[in-house]
């Protein structure tokens, strides 16, 4: 255990150094090559290079939102405004960067977090690494080389030690295993101070977490308009092209069926067992199409028997392991289900998997879903696959979902929604 925080300790003293180092070279160049840029917009050369200074100081920025996640656990969310995907090239698509990127109040946080970086972020950074390699100076005056810095007459201080002899060097010694503890014990702690300070500036406002939410509450409100409206197109498209048209069929065969009954009683009866199939066959995709709306086992036993039953009548061999004590709210188990179906049926039609894990949990306040094939792999969220639309749809739910599709395989489809069990 002791060893275990010594190396802590020094882990989090040798990158406070690095970031002190960094906070006193990277921050003071961005920060005076992005002041001039933006000076420069007056004769119009900033026009130009000011789009590219700020977007370095992004992803500087960026890389110290990594850092303080990596190595402190600390998560700065991302405050910018997305670009429109559709600005103009040439000189107009330039002015209207470079004016879109300055209107944004995250970039005047990261000028700001710049001065604080280099200054107090930086002395911050610095002081784990000093409660490690403070003490090693004691150990030199231990050493007997109290004597060199003493010469001339001058006593040496070490801290509030005033050394002059072996003896007041052991007790430097004694201070420094003092400071060498305090670094032991708190410098982990000091490091995350220094990234809470850089979430401070770095992380959003209250005004603009609430205005992140106002425009994905808006997105996610259109994704769930258009899903809805292309579910009753689907709805009203299967009831023309099936149950409708069956029906419809079965009517002209019991009209057919009344004229015939006396004159051909055999062809009648012929034509009542076409239309006893009719109807078996109506009824049956009636059934099927209700199942697509909401399936009659969603509602009655809930997410973990539905999804089970849904494995059932996968060709391949499919493993289900539910932890639910209780039950969410149905819209969250209908998009959960539906989010499942997809994922299987993709797992089934395009990666080759013959096998096929689903885990069902709920942990600190998320359901957690998580199924794993052992296809192909190459499996990728991107514009007009079936995992896009998976991902609209839990993000109504402010649901997340997560792909790791190597080549070669495994595939992981990671998905989850806030909610809770009632």
């Amino acid at each position: 255990m002791m060893a275990t925080k010594i190396r802590n300790a020094f882990l989090a003293g040798i990158r406070g150094l690095a970031l002190m180092v960094v906070s006193l070279t990277g921050s003071v160049i961005l920060f005076t090559f992005t002041i001039v840029s933006v000076l420069l917009i007056v004769i119009g050369v900033g026009l130009f290079t000011t789009p590219a200074a700020l977007t370095a100081l992004r992803g500087y920025a960026s890389r110290r939102r990594l850092l303080a996640a990596q190595w402190s656990d600390v998560r700065i969310p991302v405050p910018y405004r997305p670009l429109p995907t559709d600005l103009r090239g040439g000189f107009v698509g330039q002015v209207e960067r470079c004016v879109l990127m300055l209107k944004d109040p995250a970039t005047w946080r990261d000028f700001l977090w710049l001065l604080v970086d280099m200054t107090v972020g930086s002395v911050s950074a610095l002081l784990p690494a000093v409660l490690i390699l403070y003490p090693v100076e004691s150990l030199v005056l231990a050493a007997g080389l109290w004597r060199v810095f003493a010469a001339g007459g001058d006593a040496y201080w070490y801290g509030p030690v005033r050394v002059d002899s072996q003896g007041t060097a052991l007790l430097a010694v004694a201070f420094g295993l003092v400071i060498f503890h305090a670094g032991v014990r708190y410098n982990p702690a000091l490091l995350r101070a220094h990234f809470t300070l850089t979430k401070s500036l770095l992380g959003p406002t209250p005004e603009m977490t609430l205005a992140q939410r106002v425009d994905h509450l808006t997105e996610t409100r259109h994704d769930a308009v258009d899903t809805s409206a292309a579910e009753l197109r689907r709805i009203e498209r299967d009831l023309h092209d099936g149950a409708q048209a069956r029906l419809v069929a079965m009517g002209m065969n019991l009209g057919t069926i009344e004229a015939l009954v006396e004159k051909d009683p055999a062809q009648a009866k012929k034509l009542l067992a076409m239309a006893r199939e009719s109807s078996a066959e109506a009824l049956s995709e009636l059934r099927d199409l209700v199942r697509g709306i909401h399936p009659p086992v969603l509602a009655e036993r809930g997410l973990g028997d539905a999804v089970r039953a849904l494995a059932l009548r996968l060709p391949i061999e499919t493993q289900v392991t539910v932890d639910l004590p209780r039950r969410a709210d149905a819209p969250v188990e209908s998009a959960a289900y539906f989010a499942v179906s997809e994922v299987f049926t993709n797992a089934v039609k395009h990666s080759g998997a013959d096998r096929v894990y689903a885990d069902i949990h709920h942990a600190d306040g998320m359901l957690r879903i998580s199924v794993t094939d052992n296809g192909r792999g190459g499996a990728a969220a991107g514009p007009g696959s079936g995992l896009s639309g998976i991902e609209r749809r839990l993000g109504t739910f402010d649901g997340v979902l997560a792909v790791s599709s190597p080549t070669g395989g495994p595939t992981m489809v990671t998905m989850e929604i806030p909610c809770e069990l009632f």
